[in-house]
């Protein structure tokens, strides 16, 4: 949930002509990571959640794309993007740590 408030705030300084590129797809990212943890957590059998959990960190993938992207559109300084970055670096440990402990 951090994730996506952090990343509701970054995508405030991007130019407003992205409003229907990098900003729509970096806040959809953040909402599919959260929502599909959620949707696998709902589900009944261990294999869908693990299936939704790999969805996510897919997602987590985007957004760390579209945060490099849009620091090489130099839209974000590095110290602007950090704290999110930080933060998907720390989502990315917790699903590789959940994956691996659930498949057992």
């Amino acid at each position: 949930m951090y994730l996506v408030i952090e990343v509701y705030v970054l995508t405030k300084k991007l130019p407003k002509d992205e409003r229907f590129g990098l900003i729509s797809q970096m806040q959809r990212s953040a909402l599919s990571i959260t929502s599909n943890i959620a949707e696998g957590y709902g589900r009944s059998h261990r294999g869908d959640y693990l299936h939704h959990l790999s969805i996510a960190r897919g997602s987590l993938c985007e957004l760390e794309t579209q945060i490099i992207i849009a620091g090489r559109l130099k839209y974000l300084t590095n110290a602007e993007a950090k704290k999110a970055w930080d933060l998907c670096q720390s989502c990315g440990k917790m699903f590789t740590s959940m994956i691996r402990k659930l498949k057992v």
